[in-house]
């Protein structure tokens, strides 16, 4: 039972992350559902079917105990960053690599029930009979909320650029331009409805809504290299190219790039100290 369930840790942390959208609460999560796995009087035939199910329950739990706190919550909620600081990185939770930072943004705008569903059928493939008894719905009715939360994703979810080689680049030489105060280059890689979302949590200076535009965004960005500089440097953020701010040698922030044809169609930007601190321990871990 302690292998299988090794086995299927990094699922089950996935699962519980793309529907809480915190890293701290989806340990929690799986570390309950394996406490109740090895309490259960009843026998279990497949432990990793098991394990799915009462992980994704108890996520759904958080994220509808969490969504008055994050109703109050102080400017934009954007969800933890899943960092990559290095190509091999020990413990990592891997998601589908078209759950980006931004479509986590746009799923938080479901209802629990709608975007649990979406991601247990739509990402990891549970079908929908097993779906339903995770939000305690009909079949029929699993179908009905998937239906619902496709179209609304279809309609806000951004593009995003499947080959992570130009991808790379993008985010590259978007790097440059913000790091050299170089207006014209910046302008010319963001995309004209370009949207800049950033969480302070009320700890940090952060725009409380959303910055909108090519010229607003570019000169949004200049604004803080100039106040604050800051080294940007490659990183993986939930499995795409993206860049982490470090001033005086200290992580103070991550960037979330969505890239399409392109051109930047989305930044956004994690500066909320309580949701960098598994950055900050593994950047000082990293550090000859």
């Amino acid at each position: 039972m302690e292998e299988e369930f090794a086995r299927a840790r990094e699922r089950l942390l996935a699962v519980a992350y793309g529907i809480t959208g915190d890293r701290g609460a989806a340990e929690d999560v799986v570390q309950e559902a394996w406490l109740r796995l090895v309490s259960s009087r009843e026998p279990v035939d497949d432990v990793t079917g098991w394990l799915v199910v009462v992980t994704s329950r108890l996520a759904l739990d958080v994220v509808k105990s969490a969504r008055h706190r994050r109703e109050q919550y102080v400017g934009q909620w954007l969800p933890e960053p899943l960092v990559e600081l290095d190509a091999d990185p020990a413990d990592r939770v891997t998601l589908d690599e078209s759950v980006t930072l931004a479509l986590l943004v746009v799923l938080e705008t479901l209802s629990p029930a709608e975007r649990t569903v979406f991601l247990l059928h739509e990402v990891f493939g549970l079908p929908f009979t097993e779906v339903a008894g995770v939000v305690g719905r009909t079949p029929a009715a699993v179908r009905q909320l998937a239906s619902r939360a496709r179209r609304h994703v279809a309609d806000r979810a951004p593009r995003f650029e499947p080959d992570p080689v130009r991808q790379r680049a993008v985010v590259s030489a978007f790097a440059t331009a913000c790091a050299g105060d170089d207006l014209g280059a910046l302008l010319a890689l963001l995309d004209p409805d370009v949207v800049l979302r950033s969480d302070g949590g009320g700890f940090v200076s952060a725009a409380r809504n959303p910055v909108v535009g090519a010229d607003r965004v570019a000169r949004f960005l200049a604004g803080v290299q100039r106040r604050k500089p800051a080294e940007l440097r490659p990183v993986r953020v939930n499995g795409w190219a993206g860049l982490l701010r470090v001033h005086q040698g200290h992580p103070t922030g991550v960037m979330a790039l969505t890239v399409a044809d392109g051109r930047v169609t989305a930044v956004d930007i994690v500066l909320n100290p309580e949701k960098l601190a598994r950055v900050r321990a593994a950047h000082v871990e990293g550090t000859p």
